[in-house]
């Protein structure tokens, strides 16, 4: 009579760890990083650290010593942009970055939009990141800029 008691119980704790493994309040197991190319750097071209634009405003997005490809490709030493807006500080460097307001993800390999501010200061960054949007060891991003806004 034991066995089956011992069954359920063992079902009952294998249930239970999946239910918390799909927990999504659950904390993200670290995903190891992609080593970054020696050299590699990421830069606006436009607009310049202290430029003053009007709220629609045109950015593009240099980048030296690796390729960018789209997310969907999935190959490995390449990436992509990210463009963080009004961050304070990187997003956590074992995790995807966020895909939000100040957090814009160019996965089709893009190196260019029109992003739409409000009128006043406004601080800019680049952050290339792999195929899963994680970024490489050391991060590839860019020096801060600073932008105002009419």
């Amino acid at each position: 009579m034991r066995t089956p008691a011992l069954f359920c119980g063992a079902v009952l704790s294998l249930v239970a760890g999946f239910a918390q493994a799909a927990d999504p309040a659950a904390p993200a197991a670290a995903l190891a990083r992609e080593k970054a190319p020696h050299a590699a750097r990421v830069f606006f071209v436009e607009p310049k650290d202290g430029a003053t634009v009007a709220p629609d405003v045109q950015v593009k997005f240099g980048v030296e010593g690796i390729a960018i490809a789209p997310a969907a490709e999935g190959k490995p030493g390449t990436g992509h942009h990210h463009l963080l807006v009004d961050g304070k500080e990187l997003p956590p460097l074992d995790a995807p970055i966020p895909n939000d307001a100040t957090h814009k993800h160019y996965g089709k390999g893009q190196t260019e939009d029109t992003i739409h501010l409000e009128p006043g200061t406004h601080t800019l960054q680049l952050d290339f990141a792999d195929a899963r949007h994680v970024q490489f060891d050391p991060p590839i991003v860019s020096p801060k800029i600073t932008i105002h806004v009419k």
